[in-house]
Parts: C-alpha cells; sequence; structure tokens
C-alpha cells in the first residue's frame, strides 16, 4: 500500500508504517501526479482535495488532521466512492486555551477585569461549545449564536445582531461555508461595541480582512486578535500592524492537538480497512514539561487565572515571532508563515496541569476546575 502524506503531521511512522511506504510532501505542493498511484492521502488543512488533485488516482481513504473539511471535496468523494474522515475536536482545547490567553493579554493591557466583559462565541461545534462551558464555569457572561444548532435543537442561542449589540468581546469558531464568507463585513464590524475585542481563531475569510484594515485606524477602541487571515499563506502585513496579537493559524497547534488528530485518523483508516488498532496516542505522548504547580489559599484568582494560562501557553511569544516574520517582499512573507508552522515550538494544553493548593479555597479549586485541569 501506498500513503502520501503532508510532510507537517506528527508520528505518522508511529501510526501508519505498518500500512504501507509513506511518503512525505509539502502540503501546499501535494499534485494529481503525486497522489496517481497511491492508496492512502493524509493531509492537513492547507492542501485542497478535490477531483482535480484525485480524479484517475487509486486513492480510496482521505484523512485530513484536522477538525476543518472546508478543503475537501465531500461531493467528489461520494461521487467516487472514496472514504475519508477529518479529526473532529482535534485541537479544540488548543484553540480554547489561545483564546483564553489572548482575553487574559487584552484584558491586562487594558487595565480591565476579564469577569466584568460579555462574551460572544459565535460558532458553537467543538471549539466553540468548550469555550461556552469554560467561560461560564469561570462565572462569566456569555451569549452564544450557532444558526445551525439553534434550528435543529432550539436552546438558548440568540442572534448575531444581539451578539454584536450586547458583547464586549466575541469570538468566532465557524466553519467556512457560503454563509460564513465575510460574516463579519464591514457593516458588521463598524457596528461593533465601543472598547469591543474581536477574536478570528476559525477561518481568515469569516471577517473580511479588507474591511477590517480599513475600518481600524479609525477605531481605536477596537481591538482585534487574528490567528487566520484571507489568502493564507499570505497574510495582510497592514492589518497584522493594526492587532493586538497577530499569529500564523496556530490556535490550535498543542501537541497534544496534532497527535490526536493522526491518531484520529489513524483510527478512522483501521475502520474502513477493517483492521485492528495496534497503537494508542497514550503510549507515545511524551511527559510535559510542566506538570504540577503549587498555591498557596490566599492566592488572587485573577493572578492565578494568568498565571497558570501562561505558565502552559503564552501567545505573545506567536505574536513576537509572526511580526518578526513579515519582511521582505510576497513570497518571503508566505515562505516565513508556513516556517512558523513547520517549526512550530512543542505547546501543551493547559487541561494537562495538576495544580496543588495549600490549604482551603474553594475558588481557587472551582477555578482550576473550570479550566479543565486537576485539582489537588
Amino acid at each position: 500500500m501506498h500513503i502520501v502524506a503532508d510532510e507537517n503531521i506528527p508520528l505518522l511512522d508511529e501510526f501508519f508504517a505498518d500500512f504501507g511506504t509513506i511518503r512525505r510532501l509539502s502540503g501546499r505542493a501535494i499534485t494529481a501526479q503525486d497522489v496517481r498511484d497511491a492508496d492512502l492521502l493524509l493531509v492537513r488543512s492547507v492542501t485542497q482535495v478535490d477531483r482535480a488533485l484525485l480524479e484517475g488516482s487509486r486513492v480510496r481513504f482521505v484523512g485530513t488532521c484536522t477538525i476543518g473539511t472546508d478543503h475537501l471535496d465531500l461531493d467528489y468523494f461520494a461521487e467516487a466512492g472514496i472514504a475519508w474522515s477529518s479529526a473532529p475536536g482535534c485541537n479544540a482545547r488548543g484553540v480554547v486555551d489561545y483564546v483564553l490567553s489572548s482575553v487574559l493579554t487584552l484584558a491586562e493591557r487594558e487595565g480591565v477585569d476579564p469577569a466584568a466583559r460579555i462574551y460572544g462565541v459565535v460558532g458553537a461545534g467543538q471549539v466553540g461549545a468548550r469555550l461556552v462551558n469554560l467561560l461560564r464555569g469561570l462565572g462569566w457572561q456569555v451569549r452564544v449564536c450557532d444558526p445551525p444548532r439553534q434550528a435543529a435543537e432550539g436552546g438558548d442561542f440568540v442572534s448575531l445582531e444581539r451578539i454584536i449589540d450586547e458583547c464586549d468581546v466575541i469570538s468566532l469558531h465557524t466553519p467556512l461555508d457560503a454563509s460564513t464568507r465575510h460574516l463579519f463585513d464591514a457593516a458588521r464590524l463598524a457596528a461593533l461595541k465601543p472598547g469591543a475585542w474581536l477574536i478570528n481563531a476559525s477561518r481568515g475569510a469569516v471577517v473580511d480582512n479588507a474591511a477590517l484594515r480599513a475600518l481600524l485606524p479609525g477605531r481605536g477602541d477596537l481591538k482585534a486578535v487574528l490567528d487566520v487571515w484571507e489568502g493564507e499563506p499570505q497574510a495582510d502585513a497592514e492589518l497584522a500592524a493594526l492587532c493586538q496579537l497577530a499569529t500564523p493559524h496556530i490556535a490550535g497547534y498543542s501537541l497534544d492537538g496534532k497527535l490526536r488528530g493522526t491518531a484520529q485518523i489513524y483510527q478512522a483508516c483501521c475502520r474502513v480497512l477493517d483492521v485492528s488498532e495496534r497503537v494508542r496516542l497514550d503510549d507515545l505522548l511524551p511527559a510535559p514539561w510542566l506538570s504540577e504547580v503549587a498555591l498557596d489559599a490566599s492566592a488572587d484568582p485573577v493572578w492565578t487565572l494568568t498565571t497558570l494560562c501562561r505558565a502552559v501557553y503564552d501567545p505573545r511569544r506567536d505574536d513576537a515571532d509572526f511580526r518578526r516574520s513579515l519582511v521582505g517582499d510576497a513570497d518571503a512573507r508566505r515562505a516565513a508563515f508556513d516556517r512558523l508552522r513547520k517549526h512550530y515550538p512543542m505547546r501543551r494544553e493547559i487541561d494537562g496541569l495538576r495544580v496543588r493548593i495549600q490549604g482551603d479555597a474553594p475558588q481557587l479549586v472551582a477555578l482550576v476546575q473550570a479550566l479543565g485541569s486537576t485539582a489537588l
């Protein structure tokens, strides 16, 4: 069996070597000729997998080690009888960590209490739902907009207009399709509340990047955090300079999330091939650099929240790395964008942290549990 895979997928040999030979390629450079004799194609979000790529090939299974599927032509897969799988939820925790740490960074810079803000989450799928649960676990006010889920389930959802009218912080977690492309267009961006913070860690085109770039110089009260960009890997350097935090599509790039994505595709592939799973992710995960923190019961809750989050992940490092890369011509910036993703440093997830609290502190225990960490 012949496997073609994005070279940035971790643990390929550990999970897939028993299936056959593996050919690693740059995800953006995979061509129809490359996959013509492949049986399995394993990708990430940068490879457009459609009729043009697959027609005439032997590929019978496509696995994307990502949550999103907007780069997959699922209609063609059905027509051609090609099995496929994504990795739903694999990096959701990493994105939640990114959003929460970004909020805490902005709160520190603005000198505001993050608990006093009203949060709007647009899109309540794998990532958005986990973010909502965490924010509500912290006791913060949250509004949720998800029209498909509202239509299917009813429940406590609100309109996008209400999110824009009421929320001080808006975090976007929608898939990209015809209904969400430029969901935040010039009109909706202009309608944001004074002092609002807009965070996009979904897909770049959910926000009209040109409209946001035009708006921000005249609206110094607005703060933007962008991890995703229209036209990736070509990011808008002028827009990045106007953002509070700007990063190269790495919100979900925790080591746990990337390895989880490979494991989920391996499991799906085993089901399709009707073979038993012989590899377990738990046997491959390395020990975290920071596994336990000790706190005194007198610790301030806001300080505790910020300290725990930053101890595991601080987005300011990624912001600094990205800003240093935005030099040279367009080709150089595109190459730098991909290089930052390919050589991303090891990062773990907050829910893997154990927190030992010395003394009686029910508020700190509740905070740690809201983060998903273990209170000892």
